[in-house]
Parts: structure tokens; sequence; C-alpha cells
């Protein structure tokens, strides 16, 4: 670049004060941070939603779509809490009801079917003394006729979602001004200093 475009650069430059862009490169970068805190602590709230949600039994689907959708579309809000588990949300009582449930489902089964197996050997051996010749019958058509538990697999009950890297909130359009602002701090600094040489 020759001498006279350097100076016409200079000129544009010039009127830019340093402090100005110190001051606003501080205060996008604080906005930015506070932003980035309210992200992670609307996060922490949504996830011990679900987790009451799921203490209680009620609207655990909605209050699990609300925080994926949070931690979706918003930096800073990584679901960890710490603790080493993985994944990070895991609805254990919603999980504990579905399998008390199935236990009790194959209790009443089998009792119904045991049920049934007195009748039918009573009908095919009517005669005996108390039931005598009806053990190995009764047991014969409870094992044929029995329910087993269904095992429910508990990778349903568990959840993780992961934060974007950078999103177009408030905490992600700070990020971006405050990047601009420290290159345009740090490129009039040094044109201040090639220029003057």
């Amino acid at each position: 670049m020759d001498k006279r475009k350097l100076h016409h650069l200079w000129v544009l430059i010039r009127p830019i004060k340093v402090w100005y862009l110190v001051v606003l490169l501080l205060a996008s970068t604080g906005l930015c941070i506070v932003a980035l805190r309210d992200n992670n602590l609307t996060m922490v709230q949504l996830r011990d939603e679900v987790y009451l949600a799921d203490k209680d039994g009620k609207e655990v689907e909605s209050a699990l779509q609300r925080l994926r959708a949070h931690v979706y579309a918003h930096m800073n809000t990584e679901l960890s809490t710490g603790n080493n588990v993985y994944p990070p949300v895991q609805l254990k009582y919603t999980y504990q009801r579905l399998q008390q449930a199935e236990k009790d489902r194959v209790r009443q089964d089998n009792a119904r079917i045991y049920t049934d197996a007195q009748n039918y050997c009573e009908q095919q051996n009517p005669n005996g003394f108390s039931g005598r010749g009806r053990v190995a019958c009764i047991e014969a058509y409870v094992s044929g006729h029995g329910v087993k538990e269904v095992v429910i697999p508990d990778a349903m009950y568990k959840f993780g979602f992961v934060s974007p890297v950078w999103s177009p909130d408030l905490a992600g359009l700070m990020l971006v001004v405050s990047i601009v602002l420290l290159l345009l701090l740090v490129a009039r600094m040094l044109a201040g200093r090639i220029l003057k040489a």
C-alpha cells in the first residue's frame, strides 16, 4: 500500500477512540456473561421441574419437552450435574412405577391362571381325596399357561440433550458482538501504531 492510502485509512480509523471500544467490549462481554448464566439457571429450573414431575407422576412428558426445547435452543445449558451419571436426566420414579405395574399385572394374571388351573384339574380329576391327584395337573397347567414379567428397557427413561456451541439468543448475539469489538480494538491499536511509525 502506498502512503496516500494508508493516510486515508488512518483518517477513517482515527475518530474511533480506543477507550470507546474498551467500554463497549466490557459492556457486551458483561451482558454475554449474564445471558449465559441466565440460560444455565433456566435449564436448572426446568431440569428440577422434570425431576419433580417424575416424582409426582404428573406432566412428565410436557416438562421433558420444555427442558429439551430450552437446551437445544440455548448455549451453556449442559445437563450434567457433576455427579458422573450418564445420561444426566433419568426418570427413576416413572421407571419404578412401570416396573411395579408390570409386577402387579403378572401377579394378578398368575393368580387368575392358578384359579383356572384348579377348576380345570377338578374337571379332569373329579375323584380323589383332597386333590392329591390334581397337584401334578395344576403344576403342569400353571407352567404351560403362566405369565412372565416383561422386561422394561430402562434406556427409554434416560435422557441426555446436547447444548449448541452457539445459539442465536441474547448470549450468542452478545458473544458475536464481543468478538467483533475485540477484533476492532486490536485492529485500531495496531493501525495506530503502524500508521504513526
